[in-house]
């Protein structure tokens, strides 16, 4: 019996320093050791660009590409697969089966675990899995395909505001560890330089903007969102050196970095039509630079849902703490990172895609080498960029808020 729990023991702690070399190896290395937490994610988000290519083809090239699929009984020809309808159809396929692997490895919290080898291991029944689950889109009828398309606007909103929060956490962790104390006397130089760089790009960034997008006094929309943009970035900065708050240069230096480029994001959206958008006018004609505009806004996309899914302590609200009030250090066969979490990120990406790629607009006809195009584009990445501030803030005057309120208790 003690001789059974021993070999246990002993294959478990093998296992254990056999994923501590894999996890601190290069990254050809985790490739090299076959199934394991870190190469699978690297394998989800193949799967995922693959999705995003695949809907990409249905919207752009799907009578040449695609023409099996218009043998299904449902597709009409192809009317009801291609176009619009083939992007959902494709971003169905791909939500179903990451929601799958999220139902399936949600709370999984060890490795070495039967869930743990499910989300590292198995591809071959993966391979068919995925293949099958993006072809059932195409047999259902187009009124489940459509409702669909209404739901994945609250999705691709769920996939916006997880991103929003990762990357508020993520400028507010560098912070930290710049104010740090052992860094501090250090760091100093490094933290000024990084804000006043910071700052100027915002500046430059909101006068191009001026004169790409606001040429004359009738272009009132987007002097508005310019204008009111530069507000917050002053908003948030007196907020952040505000003495009860103290939060430095750097995090509004930072968020300011990312509102601008939101914006920018949101004007370039504009339909190309619109005389205020004279750069969009300029790559109406499909050339070499909106092909690579595509491609980069393309796999900036599939980036951004992976660090995203890969980054789910930025959610752990309530931190493990001991029975003396001391944070719990994490054991050597917990997992690397929150497995329910990454596919549920990868899944809201799915609608997020098929957003992007539609423009937000289930009727609305897309052309060729475009993405997130629209009126409806603009005002999603115009309130997400809104909202990203009212986070922010929020973040900086919660901990008062919630201080003066306890001491308020405290004393009644």
């Amino acid at each position: 019996m003690e001789t059974g729990t021993s070999t246990s023991n002993s294959a478990s702690s093998s296992g254990n320093d056999s994923y501590e070399a894999i996890k601190n190896g290069s990254w050809f290395n985790q490739f090299r050791n076959g199934c394991n937490p870190w190469m699978a994610r690297y394998a989800y988000g193949l799967i995922f660009l693959i999705a995003n290519l695949l809907a990409w083809a249905a919207r752009d090239y799907g009578q040449r590409a695609l023409k099996e699929v218009t043998k299904f009984r449902n597709c009409k020809g192809g009317e009801n697969c291609l176009g619009t309808e083939g992007v959902l159809r494709v971003s169905l396929g791909c939500f179903l089966f990451y929601f799958i692997m999220f139902l399936s490895t949600l709370g999984t919290s060890k490795t070495h675990s039967s869930r743990d080898k499910w989300h590292s291991g198995w591809w071959s029944t993966k391979l068919i899995m995925w293949p099958v689950l993006t072809i059932i889109p195409f047999l259902l009828p187009s009124t489940i395909i459509r409702l669909y398309g209404e739901i994945a606007h609250f999705g691709a909103g769920v996939f916006l505001l997880i991103q929003l929060v990762s990357v508020i956490s993520f400028i507010t962790w560098l912070n930290e560890c710049y104010q740090s104390k052992k860094d501090a006397e250090r760091c100093h130089v490094h933290v000024m330089l990084l804000a006043t760089t910071s700052y100027t790009v915002c500046i430059v960034g909101l006068i191009l903007m001026y004169i790409w997008y606001a040429p004359d006094s009738s272009c009132l929309l987007n002097i508005f969102f310019i204008t009111w943009t530069l507000f917050l970035l002053q908003l948030m900065t007196s907020i952040a050196l505000h003495p009860k708050v103290n939060a430095g240069y750097l995090t509004p230096a930072l968020m300011g970095l990312y509102v601008v480029f939101i914006c920018w994001c949101a004007i370039r959206s504009e339909p190309v039509g619109e005389s205020c958008n004279r750069k969009a006018a300029a790559s109406n004609r499909t050339d070499w630079l909106t092909i690579i505009s595509f491609v980069v806004a393309l796999l900036a996309m599939v980036i951004a849902t992976f660090s995203t899914g890969i980054d789910s302590q930025c959610f752990q609200f309530k931190k493990d703490v001991n029975s003396q009030g001391e944070e719990v250090e994490e054991e050597e066969d917990d997992v690397p990172y929150g497995y329910g979490f990454f596919h549920f990120v990868f899944a809201t990406g799915a609608m997020y895609f098929a957003m992007l790629l539609i423009g937000w607009n289930t009727h609305h006809p897309m052309k060729k080498w475009t993405i997130d195009v629209g009126w409806t584009s603009t005002w999603v990445r115009i309130v997400n960029e809104w909202l990203a501030v009212c986070v922010y803030i929020w973040m900086l005057v919660a901990p008062i808020i919630l201080k003066s309120k306890r001491q308020s208790t405290t004393e009644t």
